[in-house]
C-alpha cells in the first residue's frame, strides 16, 4: 500500500500564523480569547472569541480578488500558499504575471492534472451570508450583491486555491462539521492511495465567527458563559462550561512517497491511520458509551497496523464542554485499556475551530512529534475526577512522541481519528 507522507505546512490560527508562530503560541498555554469588538457593543450573549493574527487580505492577494471573496476563503489562501511554499511546490511569478500569495503556480515538473485539493469547511462563507441578508431585506432583492453566492459556497476555497495553484486533480469539499479538517485529509489520504491523485493539497478552514452564529450556538448551550479569557477554554476541567469560538486554517501537502522521494522534497510526517464512524445518536450530543468516537480510534489504529500501545500522545478534541470531554475520555479508555497516552486539548489556546479543528490540530500533532514534546491543556486547573486519562497540564511535557492520534468529532456524531508518525 502507498505510503503518504507530509511535505509541506501552512496555518493561521489564533495561536499565531506559521507553523513555528503557531506551535510557540500553543506551548505557551496563553488562551487566545479575547472580547470580540463587534459583539460588546450589542445584546450578544456571549462575546469572547479567538480571533486569527490581523492581516491584509488586499495586500497578499490584490484588492479586486480579496473584495471578491469571503474571509473564510481568505484564510484558506493563507494556508494553502503557505503549505505550497513549505513544499518547495511554488514557481517564481513569471514577467508580467499576477497571482499574488501564490506566485507562477505549481513548478515545472509536477503533473498538474494530479494535484488534487480538499478542503473541510463545517459553515463556509458565514460573513458573507452575516452581511447579505440584512442588506436584502433592508434594500430588497435588486441590491444583493451578484456575488453572493460564489462568496459563500462551502466549495469556493478548494476552488480558488485551485484556480490560484493550477491544481487540476480532484477538487472537493467535505463537511463533516467539526470533523471537517480531519475527514479531508482522510479523504485526500485515500485519493493518493487509490491512485488517483500523486499529490493532494488537503485541509480545514472556518470564519464563522458571527453575531448570529454566536448568538445560535450560545442558545443551544454549547459555548461558555465565563467572560474571564484566561479560563473560558478550559477541557477536561471540572468547572468547564462549553467553548469558545475560534476561526483559522490548516493545509498541508499530502503526497505519495514514490513522488515526494522523487522531487527531493523534505518529509516532515507520515499520516499512516485514519478512521471514520458515525454515532447513529443525536444532532449534537455523543452517546455516553462513546461508540463512535471508539470506532474512530478503533479504525484509525487497525488502519495503522498499530496496536493501542504503540500511540504516545492523543491529541484530543477536547472542546471544553461538559459532555463532549467526558465522553472522549471515556471512549480513549475503552480503546486503550490501561496504556495511558499524554492526552493534551489545544483548544484551550485556541478556542474551537469547528471545521478547522482537526487540520489545526493535525499540525499541532506534527509539531509534537518534530519536538518530542506535548503541550499543556491551557487553562485547566483541576482535572474532572470522572475523567480517567493522563491529561497534560501545567507545562508542556518533554518526552519521546513517535506515534499521535489526533480526534475530531462533529456535530451529527461524525468522527474522525488520524495517526501520525515522523
Amino acid at each position: 500500500m502507498t505510503d503518504v507522507v507530509i511535505t509541506g505546512r501552512g496555518i493561521i490560527s489564533p495561536a499565531g500564523r506559521g507553523v513555528d508562530a503557531a506551535w510557540q503560541g500553543v506551548l505557551s498555554a496563553v488562551s487566545a480569547a479575547a472580547p470580540h469588538p463587534e459583539f460588546t457593543t450589542d445584546d450578544t450573549p456571549v462575546t469572547l472569541a479567538c480571533m486569527a493574527p490581523e492581516f491584509d487580505p488586499d495586500a497578499e492577494f490584490g484588492r479586486g480578488t480579496s473584495r471578491r471573496l469571503d474571509r473564510y476563503t481568505h484564510l484558506a489562501m493563507v494556508a494553502g500558499s503557505e503549505a505550497l511554499a513549505d513544499a518547495g511546490l511554488l514557481a517564481p511569478p513569471s514577467e508580467g504575471a499576477d497571482n499574488p500569495g501564490f506566485g507562477g503556480g505549481l513548478v515545472d515538473g509536477v503533473e498538474r492534472d494530479r494535484v488534487g485539493v480538499l478542503l473541510g469547511s463545517g459553515i463556509g462563507g458565514a460573513q458573507t451570508w452575516a452581511s447579505e441578508y440584512p442588506n436584502y431585506i433592508e434594500k430588497g432583492p435588486r441590491r444583493v450583491s451578484p456575488m453572493f453566492i460564489p462568496k459563500m459556497l462551502s466549495n469556493t476555497a478548494a476552488g480558488v486555491i485551485s484556480m490560484r495553484s493550477g491544481a487540476r486533480g480532484p477538487n472537493m469539499t467535505v463537511n463533516t462539521a467539526c470533523a471537517a479538517g480531519a475527514s479531508a485529509m482522510h479523504i485526500g489520504r485515500d485519493l493518493i492511495r487509490s491512485g488517483q491523485a500523486d499529490l493532494v493539497i488537503a485541509g480545514g478552514v472556518e470564519a464563522g465567527i458571527t453575531g448570529l452564529a454566536m448568538s445560535a450556538f450560545s442558545q443551544m448551550g454549547a459555548l461558555t458563559k465565563n467572560d474571564d479569557p484566561s479560563s473560558a477554554s478550559r477541557p477536561f476541567d471540572v468547572d468547564r462550561d462549553g467553548f469558545v469560538m475560534g476561526e483559522g486554517a490548516a493545509v498541508v501537502i499530502l503526497e505519495s512517497i514514490e513522488h515526494a522521494e522523487r522531487r527531493g522534497a523534505t518529509i516532515f510526517g507520515r499520516l499512516v491511520g485514519a478512521g471514520a464512524s458515525a454515532d447513529a445518536h443525536h444532532m449534537t450530543a455523543p452517546p455516553e458509551d462513546g461508540g463512535g468516537a471508539i470506532l474512530a480510534m478503533q479504525r484509525a489504529l487497525h488502519d495503522a497496523g498499530f496496536d493501542p500501545a504503540d500511540i504516545d500522545h492523543i491529541n484530543a478534541h477536547g472542546t471544553s464542554t461538559p459532555l463532549n470531554d467526558k465522553t472522549e475520555a471515556y471512549a480513549v479508555r475503552q480503546v486503550f485499556g490501561d496504556h495511558r497516552p499524554a492526552l493534551a486539548s489545544t483548544k484551550g489556546v485556541t478556542g474551537h475551530l469547528l471545521g478547522a479543528a482537526g487540520a489545526v490540530e493535525a499540525i499541532f500533532s506534527l509539531q509534537a512529534i518534530a519536538t518530542d514534546t506535548v503541550p499543556a491543556t491551557a487553562n485547566t486547573q483541576t482535572i474532572d475526577p470522572e475523567i480517567d486519562a493522563d491529561v497534560v497540564i501545567g507545562e508542556p511535557r518533554p518526552m519521546p512522541v513517535r506515534a499521535v492520534m489526533s480526534n475530531s468529532f462533529g456535530f451529527g456524531g461524525q468522527n474522525a481519528s488520524l495517526v501520525f508518525t515522523a
